[in-house]
Formats: C-alpha cells, structure tokens, sequence
C-alpha cells in the first residue's frame, strides 16, 4: 500500500542505540546528515535555522528528545514561531530484534502536510532514504564522538 501521509525510512547501524541517539539529537549535528538544515545557525534555546540544499529554503528546527524511549520529534517550519513535529526519529536497540546487542536500527518518519506538492514531497522521501544511509556512515565512523565543526560548511 502506498501511504498518502507518512513515509518511513530505516537502516541497521552497528552502534549502541544510545549513540544514534544522541548524534541524531544533536543541534550541532544536524547539518552533517540533513539535505532540509543544510547549513545551520544555531540559536537560544536549542532553535536552529538551516538551508535546504535543494533550495536554499530557510527551514527553523526544534529537537524535542526523548532519552529514556530514544525518539526524537523535529519540529519545523517556515517560522520559528510556528514549529510542527512532522519528522521523527526512532531508535530500536538490535537486540530487541534479533540483531546484535551492539546495534541499533534508526528509523525516520515523515508526516505529509495536505498543501505539500507532489514533487517536495517525493523529494522529501528521496532524501530520507539517502539520509539513513548517510547517518549510518557518520555514526559508525565515530562522528558522533566528535565535536561539530562549525566551519565545515
């Protein structure tokens, strides 16, 4: 079945499930996965401003986690008085599915808002399926363990 509302994207990472979480929690972080927040500012309180890639869309994120279930709302949008939580992330520890106690599973959730177009949204698709790949790279390399840089980009 082809879902209208919501599209997920998951990938094995063999890391401990507290690891992806906190690179994915991450403020600092963000820029280094996502093509929505390709370059951040980060502000007070946790607020970031980042560029889609695509586009240069401004795009304003608050992360909202979860420690204790390892998920994480982002909540976004156009203006950052007006935030929505329409991706989230979900982290499953391997050992709860079989996989190595070591491991994890990282999962994204995309919520479609009804006046997205259809071409923004199957790019939106496109680059979380991307995406997961790219945050299993990162975090098995270890860059969750190091500092952003902040001139990186």
């Amino acid at each position: 079945m082809s879902d209208p509302f919501a599209h997920t994207a998951s990938i094995d990472v063999a890391a401990p499930a507290e690891a992806a979480f906190a690179y994915l929690a991450d403020p600092a972080k963000l820029d280094t996965w996502s093509f929505g927040t390709w370059k951040t500012e980060l502000h007070e309180g946790g607020l970031v401003e980042g560029r889609a890639i695509f586009d240069g869309a401004v795009t304003w994120v608050r992360i909202d986690a979860d420690a204790q279930r390892l998920s994480i709302d982002y909540h976004l949008g156009a203006d950052r008085n007006a935030l929505t939580p329409r991706i989230s992330a979900r982290i499953v520890p391997g050992g709860r599915l079989g996989l190595d106690a070591g491991s994890c599973v990282v999962t994204f959730v995309a919520w479609r808002p009804r006046a997205m177009p259809d071409q923004r949204w199957r790019r939106l698709t496109a680059s979380h399926e991307f995406e997961v790949f790219l945050v299993k790279a990162l975090i098995e390399r270890g860059e969750g363990d190091r500092k952003a840089n902040p001139d990186a980009r």
